[in-house]
């Protein structure tokens, strides 16, 4: 777990910077490493915690890059398998636990997201959400920095 901390500080070191390219790569590392820690760390919490964060960090960078459609889909992809986890009844009880805690988290931020970009195809699917048109999606525009959920 300490190695995919200092990847995930080390890629919110890049994005402060503008480095948005090293801040990719650093996150997307993160990433995989939390997949695999998922359901295998000791600490459940922190394991699940781990790939939410690398999934959000990524999708506030798409947020940075003008690309909230890859955003979204980091967000989705965070959520769906917290509620895979969930229904997961091979898996322990403390991460299913975990996997509820950090779903709240996930669905509002996938709440705000919608409300302040629009709705995206996997948005509307992952929430069951009757289809959009087009036209009734926000335009992108610069995410906040401090959205992080880190």
């Amino acid at each position: 777990m300490e190695h995919w901390k200092r990847t995930i500080e080390a890629g919110n070191r890049c994005y402060v910077e503008g480095d948005w390219v090293q801040a990719r790569e650093l996150y997307l590392q993160a990433l995989a490493e939390a997949q695999v820690l998922f359901g295998r760390w000791a600490d459940h919490d922190m394991a699940v915690a781990a790939f939410v964060i690398s999934h959000h960090n990524l999708a506030d960078l798409h947020l940075m890059l003008g690309q909230p459609e890859e955003a979204a889909e980091n967000l989705c992809a965070s959520h769906e398998r917290l509620l895979q986890a969930l229904a997961d009844a091979s898996l322990v009880e403390e991460l299913r636990t975990a996997a509820m805690h950090h779903s709240r988290r996930t669905y509002l931020e996938l709440l705000q997201f919608i409300a302040e970009h629009g709705a995206f195809p996997r948005t509307d699917r992952l929430l069951g959400a009757p289809q959009r048109h087009a036209g009734q999606r926000r335009s992108a525009g610069a995410a906040d920095p401090g959205r992080h959920y880190h």
